[in-house]
């Protein structure tokens, strides 16, 4: 690997998995500035996140270093960034209004129709207006929008994306569009960071769209190549992209659920089968897409990290759960940190080769 010059530009990606994802992030981050002399994940040139990492992301253009952040994560009476279920787990009333009136009409549709023509009905049809009635999302990102704003006014960080010291953008979804949107600048920077954020975050299923101007939103995901194309787009010549997003390997006694430990994926429910089907699409397009710019950028380093597929049997724990967040920032810490002190190491030799100086 050839040396680059002090003043090439580093990116850093960040992609989504939730609370747990974040968690892991904030811990690798720790460890590498832990193992550079002078440098902090602030002195990225450009900052991508999306979905959750947009969170973390956030925090990282606008000054703070990632070992307070795992400082104040570490410990539960640091208030450094209180979140609380509250925020994120809030019913959308609007959205239930509208499902509930939606399904009144349908009802009635079908009372209609079963008394003028009962032998002429067709249930499937009518099951179908059910199917639309659904809500968009069960929760809404207000309350965590709130909260963020109140988190970034208490930290000093920029509510613009112009003012931020690092050139953060963040990823989304733009739902009627049917393609991805960017927020930051010479991009969409006339929304304010924290809205910005909630759009990222805005999880299918779990969250209604996020209602910007006249678009609707969603989050992120892992999209195309945890986003890395962005930071290329943007000149950087060092892209480092940390995704917590990978398959699961469950073995004996190692998936967490209610009832206990137990042995297999489908023991936890049908919303983690569904998670981990979704971890394999985003696998696969994932190391596609990494293939692909590698060919098309042979000038650019790209360093992916990745928690071993064994590993993250522990992102399976509750989002909520602390000890299990504690053991994931510790995880990414330790694991990142071992490796960089390692003769070798691709990421320690990336680093070295862009002139960043390890301890």
């Amino acid at each position: 690997m050839r040396h680059k010059t002090h003043g090439a530009k580093k990116g850093l990606c960040l992609a989504g998995g939730g609370i747990t994802g974040a968690m892991y992030e904030v811990g690798v981050l720790a460890a590498i500035e832990e193992a550079c002399e002078d440098f902090r994940a602030s002195d990225f040139d450009v900052i991508v996140g999306a979905s959750a990492g947009a969170v973390v992301a956030t925090g990282f253009a606008g000054g703070i270093s990632a070992q307070r952040m795992y400082r104040a994560l570490l410990d539960p009476a640091d208030d450094f960034f209180p979140l609380q279920r509250q925020h994120l787990m809030r019913f959308d009333r609007r959205e239930m209004k509208r499902v509930w009136g939606s399904a009144l009409g349908s009802l009635r549709r079908i009372l209609g129709a079963v008394t003028i023509n009962p032998l002429g009905f067709d249930v499937w049809t009518e099951i179908d207006r059910f199917y639309d009635s659904l809500p968009a999302g069960v929760f809404t990102m207000d309350a965590f929008e709130s909260f963020f704003i109140d988190f970034m006014t208490r930290r000093g960080l920029p509510h613009s994306f112009t003012e931020m010291p690092a050139d953060l953008v963040l990823v989304a979804n733009d739902l009627d569009g049917g393609e991805r949107a960017l927020f930051g600048r010479g991009a969409i920077d006339e929304v304010p960071v924290a809205k910005a954020v909630a759009a990222s975050m805005a999880a299918p299923l779990l969250f209604a769209p996020v209602r910007i101007g006249h678009r609707d939103y969603i989050a992120g995901g892992v999209g195309e190549v945890s986003h890395i194309d962005v930071a290329i787009a943007r000149g950087c010549e060092l892209v480092i992209a940390v995704n917590a997003m990978i398959p699961v390997r469950a073995g004996k006694g190692a998936v967490p659920t209610g009832h206990g430990a137990q042995n297999r994926v489908r023991d936890k429910g049908m919303l983690w089968v569904y998670n981990q089907s979704w971890r394999l699409v985003a696998e696969a397009r994932l190391a596609a897409g990494l293939e692909k710019l590698r060919h098309e950028h042979e000038d650019v380093t790209i360093e992916l990290i990745e928690p071993a597929r064994d590993d993250a049997t522990m992102f399976m724990h509750s989002p909520m759960n602390f000890a299990a967040r504690r053991e994931l920032l510790e995880d990414g810490y330790t694991r990142t940190l071992t490796a960089l002190r390692e003769e070798g190491a691709p990421l320690r030799k990336a680093l070295t080769s862009f002139g960043i100086t390890l301890k």
